[in-house]
């Protein structure tokens, strides 16, 4: 059962369900007033100390939420203010808002920040898709300086409700109003959760003002918000006749002596996520350092006997390559051997491939979906550095893009993690705490990854459950998190529900 809150419709299509909801009957004009109502209580609540609400109103549909929400704060006994920029509007239902306050109304350029005011900021909402002009940059300053509370109306004006970044050609002087709350209304918006939007929107309120769910859902663009709801019945389920090999057998292959400790943090990983055996595959001269090193996980030197002997094996699961394996022509080589059978391609697996990523993405399509590729940034854009370079795209559209020519799932990892299927679905994560930030953490990813898909669990719920649990884990964890202790607290998802 898919949950509005879960849901992401990007702004031009939350307007397409607003015109399909007025087609349909509904009083668009009860919706506003919902909404104005939903602003005004917000602030009432959040905010009950002011001394003044300053409602700042743009000339669409946003700027009539804020009229309401002007109207319904007078009513309540509080001293508004309300200032325009632009025109009032005098059509329609924004039109009708305006003429509910018919009270002073003065220009956006006579607002002079004052201590005690609590500002409502309802100029554009979602669907900015331009840079500000110069006086409201000057104004956002102003603001800023005196330190006021912001509750931004559906999104914070001056960010784009598309891509979460500002809007093209706003340059090194762009702003954006930094709300400590944003009210908005029947879905969140990708702006709500990429970066750096999310960091304006303070704490996000969604309400539900009256559009009926199904015609919500008829604009359905398969993106979400990460949460377990959308997984966690894809998750294997232990069983009385479990052994070790039908939990999941996977398999890590690991770097030279120099560089084995990623490739350890993606076995123990792998092992506390529940995957059954996990054997680790090293270059012989790493095997005695790792050995030293190394309790549950086996432990095989990785010749082209033994890896061709695992990619047989029906007991082999899955395959993590990547975690400080070294860039070169072996790691492509055994890349297109492993893609045989599930595979997680991280770190040195996925940069690799930076000056041939078509080989990798035509072995990739001789085969069901089966392969996680978890680029960061970086690695993105030697694979996809044409989706990388347009900044028409935002986040979501880049992995969603990748993910289709790749026929992989895609991990676009960072602080606002994208996972993306070939067949268009998208979550945004939006649990991970700032000091994930850490060497090695990645390591530890793949390594959940890999035992989630050696368990059998479809590709992207795995790693889409990968990623919200690795979140998760490091904000259990606190700051101060190492590689090290985020490997070793890793448990199933089924631990941390009991």
């Amino acid at each position: 059962m898919t949950h509005l809150n879960h849901l992401l419709l990007e702004p031009a299509t939350m307007n397409a369900v607003d015109r399909a909801a007025a087609d349909s009957g509904i009083d668009m004009w009860r919706m506003m007033e919902n909404a104005g109502a939903a602003i005004a209580s917000t602030a009432l609540r959040e905010y009950p100390q002011a001394k003044r609400y300053v409602v700042l109103c743009g000339p669409g549909n946003n700027g009539g939420d804020g009229y309401v929400a002007a109207h319904f704060l007078h009513s309540s006994g509080a001293v508004v203010g309300v200032y325009r920029f632009g025109p009032s509007p005098n059509r329609g239902d924004a039109g009708r808002a305006t003429a509910l306050w018919a009270r002073t109304v003065e220009p956006i350029e006579a607002y002079e920040p004052d201590e005690g005011d609590v500002i409502i900021d309802a100029l554009f909402g979602a669907g900015l898709a331009r840079p500000l002009d110069s006086m409201l940059n000057a104004l956002i300053d102003r603001c800023d300086a005196a330190a006021l509370p912001v509750i931004s109306a559906d999104l914070p004006s001056g960010i784009d409700g598309r891509t979460g970044r500002f809007p093209a050609g706003s340059g090194q002087n762009a702003r954006a109003f930094r709300a400590s709350h944003t009210v908005t209304f029947m879905t969140n918006k990708p702006g709500h959760v990429l970066l750096p939007g999310r960091e304006y929107c303070g704490t996000v309120a969604l309400f539900d003002i009256g559009i009926p769910k199904r015609v919500v859902l008829s604009r359905d663009q398969a993106m979400r918000i990460n949460e377990p709801e959308l997984w966690k019945s894809s998750l294997r389920q232990a069983s009385a006749s479990d052994h070790k090999y039908k939990r999941g057998h996977l398999c890590v292959f690991g770097g030279p002596a120099t560089a084995t400790g990623a490739a350890r943090l993606s076995a123990e990983a792998a092992l506390k996520m529940g995957a059954g055996a996990v054997t680790l595959l090293a270059p012989r001269e790493a095997l005695h350092v790792n050995a030293a090193h190394l309790t549950a996980v086996m432990l095989k030197e990785s010749s082209n006997e033994t890896v061709e002997s695992l990619v047989q094996d029906k007991r082999t699961s899955a395959f993590v390559l990547g975690p400080g394996f070294g860039v070169g022509d072996e790691t492509c080589h055994l890349a297109l051997a492993l893609a045989e059978k599930p595979l997680v391609l991280d770190a040195d697996g996925i940069s690799s491939f930076s000056s041939n990523p078509e080989t990798l993405f035509a072995r990739l399509k001789q085969s069901a979906c089966q392969t996680i590729l978890t680029p960061h940034e970086g690695e993105f854009s030697r694979l996809f550095a044409d989706l990388a370079d347009d900044e028409t795209l935002s986040k979501i559209d880049r992995a969603k893009s990748a993910a289709k020519r790749s026929n992989a799932v895609i991990i676009y990892k960072g602080a606002d993690t994208v996972v993306a299927a070939p067949d268009g679905r998208a979550y945004a994560n939006i649990n991970g705490p700032p000091w994930l930030a850490t060497a090695g953490s990645g390591d530890v990813l793949a390594g959940m990854c890999g035992a989630l898909l050696a368990q059998g669990v479809s590709t992207f719920e795995a790693a889409a459950a990968a990623v919200w649990l690795h979140a998760d884990t490091a904000r259990t964890l606190g700051p101060g998190l190492t590689a090290e202790t985020l490997a070793s607290a890793v448990r199933p998802y089924q631990a941390r529900a009991e």
